[in-house]
């Protein structure tokens, strides 16, 4: 047995050695599940298999690389190279380059992301003369990505009576019509979308049994990637090629589902082994990421879910210290206690800035924290924000790539016609779009003989589109001859877009020069790699290729390797990081509002929290406000139902969350009395057992706190004790509760009647000096 495999643990080893049927593999979180796919694989690569027999199914072309560079190091590069393993889209194009004439495309057809996919839906939907505020190009193009991905064609659509219903009561019952125009114009343009890639090879191999017996002959082995992510379609072609042979292993965790709205189902999972009868279960629970504490914790939580594959992860690492459970005033205080943290562990741990990540349920809860981290100086990022390859100037040089690649792309071509400008307005355009319509025939053929088409322009107007189209005839005609750098350079410099960026040296140009460099640049690399490898495809078309199937995710950004990281939950998964904080934990917030009452919805927003959780390694906090501004107002909320999820042995719950060190009697007071109204609103009485209240956790205020008014503030002793008669004051010394900052002491107190101003030192927020007539606080002691 090689050594490799002895670095296994049981679990690991059992599923890396079993081959003689289908299998699946649920990895917790943590568990090692990377090395078990890799091991498989080297595995196989050692017991009779050839690298081209083997077909391995990722979600990133990431986790891709990662897996291919480790079993490299097993079982040497070349023969790694030779591996089928890529992302589903990029094997499935590899697949539709090949047999494309066995569906009706050539072998040059492009990818349309989703931004070509939107304007071309924009195009049909003015078309058709439709409202585009009714008809919103990004809801049409939700509901046929849904179609698509359970494999339903336009015909099937508009033969679905429960679809039509539904968009009848959407008030788009046009939409089975825009579906088949947008189908009908991808393939005029010889163009796909990304879940096209999907669809036509579910029909190239359901339509051409000889191809699917090549392809089931060629891939005696399947192995999937986070199969709980996969979508009906992803489910069904995996079926189509391993359904004889059954020779089909895949891993994945139920519990970290997450991915619903973009079409992943978790029936997939769950429901394998009836899919697959005699499927061997192996179960990965050692967890070697987080403490014993956090893998408790976040067991406790999935548990209260009722659809998934039972398991109990456990972990050998310390005990660890119990989760930190915050309460603050507001989404404010929340920021100032989560930064104040961190710089407290930077400071006792002596932690790097890239140990941290704070993680959010909505983009929107950003804010806060930016601002917070930024006065402090503190450095972050912002994970998954515009990638590379979606910035304008970007888009611009890619639509003439692929317009020189393939004429007939549509959305390439009405991006780029009059860019840089070239007097061909809209007017034109539309006419040449009514002339390709009438005739079936892509823009390009109309552009090459607009008069027999019957394109009504003037002479000075085809003067135009002639030079347009001999600039892109000779960019074409130099595909074959040029390799990618070579002809994507020419193309940026004689399009005339090199120079329109450097028309003045504005901060935006020069960084609109830099991104046209850098892809350059990219280009260069990519000619050089491949040739290094002893690949020759270095076209301009297999450039296109690879860059069409880039995400955020798969964009490693310079430079950020020591900053806190801030992102949404759902771009965490598959991260880790030594600490964690989980904001914003409040009801209609996490779990999300749009959940409702769904129990399918909940359990998959208690996933969530479950993946949150379990990204951590070392330290876990949780937070809630108790206000925060929402929808440009400020709201009140109560705190997360998912907080009362969790076994409280495992938490350590808010008795000093935001509060000020105090001396007096009142001190202990409030935190008691905080700490057991957050005990008993979460947990119910501890002797009564009653069910748990879902209402504001707030501490109690003593009976005799007064609200500050305008007419308080004072500077001297005669005027509060004036002021004092009347039974308001505040002195320094005191103690206040203030609705947005918390807890805080009053250091001084200056000026008189409206102009009076208080200077209080918060625990969270600092030093502040307020106004005290729009002062909103409570004097507690």
């Amino acid at each position: 047995m090689s050594d490799y495999i002895q670095e296994l643990n049981e679990g690991q080893r059992a599923a890396v050695l079993y081959n003689d049927g289908p299998s699946l593999v649920i990895a917790g979180a943590g568990s090692g599940k990377t090395r078990v796919l890799t091991y498989k694989i080297a595995y196989l690569l050692e017991n009779g298999y050839r690298p081209w027999d083997i077909l391995a199914l990722t979600f990133t072309n990431k986790a891709a690389r990662e897996m291919k560079e480790r079993i490299a190091r097993q079982v040497g590069a070349e023969r790694a190279r030779h591996l089928w393993m890529g992302t589903f889209h990029s094997i499935f194009l590899r697949i539709l380059h090949a047999e494309a004439a066995q569906i009706g495309f050539t072998p040059k057809f492009t990818v349309y992301d989703t931004a070509d996919s939107k304007s071309l839906l924009r195009s049909i939907i003015k078309e058709m003369g439709l409202d585009e505020k009714v008809y919103k190009p990004g809801t049409v193009q939700a509901r046929i990505s849904n179609a698509k991905n359970h494999l339903v064609s336009p015909a099937g659509y508009a033969n679905n009576k429960e679809a039509y219903e539904s968009d009848s009561a959407a008030k788009m019952p046009a939409i089975r019509d825009i579906y088949r125009r947008y189908w009908e114009r991808c393939r005029q343009a010889d163009a796909m979308d990304f879940d096209d890639l999907l669809f036509y090879t579910f029909l190239l191999f359901r339509d051409c049994p000889e191809v699917l017996a090549r392809y089931r002959s060629q891939f005696r082995y399947i192995l999937v990637d986070e199969y709980q992510d996969t979508n009906f379609a992803q489910h069904s072609i995996v079926l189509q090629l391993a359904k004889e042979h059954q020779h089909v292993c895949v891993v994945g965790d139920d519990a970290q589902s997450i991915y619903s709205f973009r079409g992943a189902d978790i029936d997939n999972i769950l429901y394998f082994t009836k899919v697959y009868p005699g499927t061997k279960v192996f179960k990965l629970e050692q967890n070697y990421r987080s403490t014993q504490t956090i893998v408790s914790a976040a067991n406790s939580l999935i548990e209260k879910n009722q659809r998934q594959i039972r398991k109990e992860v456990f972990s050998e690492k310390d005990k660890g210290e119990p989760i930190g459970v915050y309460q603050a005033y507001s989404d404010v205080e929340e920021g100032d206690i989560v930064i104040n943290k961190i710089a407290e562990l930077r400071r006792q741990e002596n932690y790097a800035y890239s140990d941290f990540a704070i993680l959010y349920r909505t983009n929107a809860q950003s804010r806060v924290f930016e601002e917070a981290m930024r006065k402090r100086s503190m450095p972050y990022r912002i994970y998954g924000g515009l990638s590379f390859y979606q910035r304008k100037e970007i888009k611009d040089v890619i639509a003439y790539f692929r317009l020189t690649v393939n004429p007939n792309d549509e959305e390439a071509f009405k991006r780029i016609i009059n860019y840089p400008a070239r007097g061909i307005g809209d007017t034109t355009v539309n006419k040449i779009t009514a002339a390709a319509t009438s005739h079936n025939v892509s823009l390009w053929t109309v552009l090459c003989e607009p008069l027999t088409y019957g394109v009504n322009i003037n002479k000075g107007t085809a003067g135009k589109l002639q030079d347009f189209r001999c600039l892109i005839a000779g960019f074409i005609e130099s595909v074959a001859e040029k390799n990618a750098y070579e002809l994507g350079t020419e193309i940026i410099r004689q399009s005339g877009i090199i120079a329109d960026v450097c028309q003045d040296n504005s901060p935006e140009n020069l960084s609109r020069k830099e991104n046209i460099e850098e892809l350059a640049n990219g280009m260069s690399d990519f000619c050089a790699q491949r040739l290094e490898e002893g690949n020759a495809n270095t076209t301009l078309s297999d450039f296109l290729s690879e860059v069409s199937l880039l995400t955020d995710q798969d964009s490693d950004k310079d430079g950020d390797d020591e900053k806190i990281t801030l992102m949404t939950v759902h771009s965490a998964k598959g991260l880790e990081f030594k600490n964690v904080f989980v904001v914003g934990m409040e009801e209609n917030l996490f779990p999300s509002g749009m959940a409702g009452d769904s129990p399918r919805a909940l359990e998959e927003e208690r996933r969530l929290f479950y993946v949150a959780i379990t990204r951590a390694e070392d330290h876990c906090f949780l937070t809630y406000a108790k206000s925060r501004y929402r929808y440009g107002k400020m709201e009140f909320g109560n705190p997360s139902r998912f907080l009362k999820d969790i076994d409280v042995r495992f938490l350590k719950l808010p008795q000093d969350a935001g509060l000020v060190r105090k001396v007096d009697e009142h001190a202990a007071s409030f935190r008691r009395e905080n700490r057991e109204n957050f005990v008993s609103a979460m947990y119910g009485k501890r002797d009564g057992g009653a069910r748990p209240r879902q209402e504001i956790i707030a501490p109690t205020v003593p009976r005799n706190l007064k609200r500050v008014t305008p007419s308080m503030g004072t500077a001297s002793a005669a005027s509060h004790s004036s002021a004092a008669a009347g039974g308001n004051a505040v002195l320094p010394g005191q103690f206040i509760e203030h609705e947005r900052f918390g807890l805080g002491e009053v250091l001084k107190v200056e000026g008189e009647g409206d102009n009076a101003k208080a200077t209080i030192r918060f625990k969270n927020a600092g030093d502040k000096q307020l106004l005290l007539r729009f002062a909103r606080f409570k004097v507690i002691g």
